[in-house]
């Protein structure tokens, strides 16, 4: 990856205008709109309030929820695979489902919900979602409203279809560019080109390059096996990556040899294969255990738990410390072998 990164003027104005073939503007690339009073005057924008917290609800529990999309297994987006004359139509589907806590907002005196208002800038009343629209402010103060029309115009073509523009080597993208996985699925009458195409990629290690509209934004993206699914891998572009030559890092320096010999013997210690199963989200069960015991106990503060003291500072001798990790992977492995 270079270090030669474009100024963020220049990465602005670029992504304004990414839109696929043809260069047209897209209206929402990169950009977010401003919610703007249908009435009232330019000077009336205000970001809008998510309409999940638009009211706050009560809940007798906290609970995780996973993602919509992910429980019912609806499309979130239909459109086609092409590549040459080939043209595959599918829809595109959430490959992942994070479950997080929910937590709600009270007024401390007597817990009561904290809710939210949308009101105009210009003279503080609360704006009904019926008189909300989406503006762009291009000027300070001056914005143009964008409808839903608006944004379905703006290069359908590129919208509605996965246009690969080459294929590279899977190996070669840096694991910095991938950002979120979609799995695509054939729809009617696409079985057999979806499934010609899943299996070149996966006996090629190949990955098709292109870029997809989903939400009124454009994204870089690639098409790769895995399994028996074609993924769409959403990737950054490339002046989105920050330049690590802009970071103090340490730089490489001679000597060394003998830390070197036992942080290698470490790291063969505690290789493993890539199992992740193996790895769960601790933070939050941690969490959940601490508000189930909150209940329990009538919401009275808990006691402090005993906190691990981490060594502060700079690690004064380096093999030192790298031996006795390897003293304690060694005895770790003995015990393994003796519970075997």
């Amino acid at each position: 990856m270079g270090n030669n990164l474009p100024a963020a003027a220049a990465t602005r104005h670029r992504r304004a205008y990414r839109s696929g073939s043809g260069g047209r503007p897209h209206a929402a690339v990169g950009l977010r709109p401003m919610a703007v009073r249908r009435r009232g005057g330019y000077r009336a924008g205000m970001p809008p309030r998510s309409h999940s917290r638009a009211k706050a609800k009560t809940k007798t529990k906290a609970r995780a929820r996973p993602h919509a999309a992910a429980r019912s297994g609806r499309p979130l987006w239909r459109g086609t695979i092409s590549f040459g004359l080939v043209t595959i139509p599918v829809s595109l589907h959430t490959a992942t489902s994070r479950e997080e806590l929910k937590f709600h907002l009270l007024r401390k005196s007597d817990l009561s919900p904290v809710n939210y208002k949308r009101v105009a800038a210009i003279d503080g009343k609360e704006v009904p979602w019926a008189d909300i629209v989406k503006g762009y402010e291009y000027a300070k103060g001056k914005y143009v409203v964008l409808k839903d029309e608006d944004f379905k115009r703006v290069d359908i073509e590129a919208a509605e279809t996965i246009e690969i523009m080459d294929f590279v080597a899977i190996d070669e993208i840096d694991p910095a560019f991938f950002m979120r996985p979609y799995y695509l699925v054939p729809d009617k009458g696409g079985a057999n080109a979806y499934r010609l195409l899943r299996e070149v990629l996966e006996e090629k290690g190949r990955a098709g390059i292109t870029k997809v509209v989903i939400r009124t934004r454009q994204h870089l993206a690639a098409v790769r096996a895995r399994g028996n699914a074609l993924v769409l891998e959403l990737l950054h572009f490339a002046d989105e990556l920050v330049d690590p030559g802009s970071l103090e890092l340490p730089a490489a320096r001679p000597g060394g040899h003998r830390e070197k010999e036992m942080a290698a013997l470490l790291v063969e210690q505690m290789t493993n294969s890539w199992s992740p199963e193996r790895y769960a989200d601790d933070y939050t069960s941690a969490l959940m255990n601490l508000i189930r015991r909150k209940v329990a106990s009538g919401g009275r503060s808990l006691p402090e738990p005993p906190h691990r003291r981490r060594p502060a500072g700079e690690v004064i001798d380096l093999a030192a410390v790298l031996q006795k990790s390897l003293d304690e992977m060694g005895r770790a492995g003995k015990r393994r072998g003796r519970a075997a």
